[in-house]
């Protein structure tokens, strides 16, 4: 289980396994049992299950068992935490890009205006 005290540091770990993205990429598509999340990959049901509680840690997934199935489905508010993450980092380059273009526009001399 994961030990970090920043949410999304766990989302990060979370995502961080090629399985659980690839069940992340399953639940996006909406609710599935643990053995359609288990189906197409090469591990056992308990490798799955630990799986699962560390999305659900994350707080990407959220479970419920009714009877003998248990039910999985992304909550989208851990995967927004990281996609706010990422606008911001994007944001603050593209600002940074932009004015570096601003720069060398304004100090950029034209090679005609030289030679008149």
């Amino acid at each position: 289980m994961p030990d970090q005290s920043d949410p999304l540091d766990v989302v990060f770990q979370a995502l961080a396994d090629p399985s659980r993205r690839a069940m992340v990429e399953r639940l996006c598509r909406g609710p599935a049992s643990v053995g359609e999340l288990a189906g197409p990959l090469a591990m056992s049901l308990p490798a799955v299950m630990q799986h699962l509680r560390m999305l659900e840690a994350s707080g990407l997934v959220r479970s419920e068992k009714v009877g003998r199935v248990r039910t999985c489905r992304m909550d989208p508010d851990a995967m927004r935490l990281a996609e706010r993450w990422f606008r911001e980092r994007r944001m603050f380059w593209e600002r940074r890009l932009d004015r570096l273009g601003e720069y060398l526009d304004q100090t950029h001399e034209d090679p005609e205006e030289k030679n008149p």
